[in-house]
Parts: structure tokens; sequence; C-alpha cells
């Protein structure tokens, strides 16, 4: 299920401070992490770009939304929410802001709280099955054979 995120609502959750100056990319790079992971569409939201820099931006899996100054995020979810229709019941939105869970909830999307989306964003991370290399070894051995396989072929082994 794709996923509609309210940005500045989640940054703090997952340990970013909101006054760095580069909390916002920090974040679609966790979510572009998650996007890959759990092969879904992820929208994000921020509010308060400075002139010159609202707009929306593809940024690898992840399409981040920089709403003006003078707007906010909430409306602009709220906005992309209507613009769905019946298609918002296939979205999830992410905030723990009220506001934003009552407008998701009156378009029949599904919505969850920043704090148990993080658990979602762990559980996705832990997901990932470690390399095959980590987990066995070759031996001297197995390492010389496959070098002797490579250096003259199968058939004079056997």
């Amino acid at each position: 299920m794709p996923y509609l995120v309210d940005g500045h609502n989640l940054i703090p959750k997952v340990g970013l401070r909101l006054d760095s100056p580069d909390d916002e990319l920090e974040l679609v790079a966790i979510l572009q992490d998650f996007a890959r992971i759990k092969r879904q569409q992820v929208e994000v939201y921020f509010d308060g770009a400075p002139a010159g820099q609202a707009g929306s931006r593809k940024l690898g899996a992840v399409k981040a939304h920089f709403v003006r100054q003078g707007q906010t995020a909430d409306n602009a979810i709220r906005a992309r929410l209507n613009s769905m229709a019946k298609d918002a019941k296939n979205w999830t939105v992410v905030s723990s802001d009220r506001e934003v869970q009552s407008a998701a909830r009156a378009n029949h999307a599904q919505f969850v709280s920043a704090e148990e989306f993080v658990k979602t964003l762990r559980e996705a991370r832990n997901s990932i099955p470690k390399s095959r290399v980590d987990e066995k070894k070759l031996s001297d051995a197995e390492v010389d054979e496959w070098l002797e396989i490579f250096r003259h072929g199968r058939k004079r082994l056997g």
C-alpha cells in the first residue's frame, strides 16, 4: 500500500532534528530505503519551502513535495487525498496530527501515527537478509578449488 507522509511530523520521531539544515533530505533517504525494501510508492510533504524552492521532486523512489511558505503540508496532504477520490482507500497516511488523520478517515484512507510508522521503518530495515558471503565464508581449500576450476576448467579436476 503506498504512503503519504507528513514529513515534519515524522522527522523528530526517526531521531532527526527539525533545526538541521538537511533534515528533509535525511528523511527522504530513510524513506528511499523503505520504498526500495518494501517496493512501495512513497510521497512525503514538507511545508515552509522558501521562495523558489517550492514544488515536487522525484528523489529516487520517493516523490517529495516542498510546500511553499504560507501553505501547510497538512493542507497539501488533504488536497492530495481529495484529488484521489475513491483511490484514497488504497493509501496509508503517516502522521500523528489529528487533523491529517481526520482527513485520511474522511477520504477512507488508512492512517498510522508517526510513532507507529517508525516501527514499520525499523522492521523493514531489519528484514534485509544478510549477504550469503557474510553467512558462510569459503575455506582455503574451497578457494583453491574454485581457482583451479577457473584456471583449467572442471574437466581436469574430475
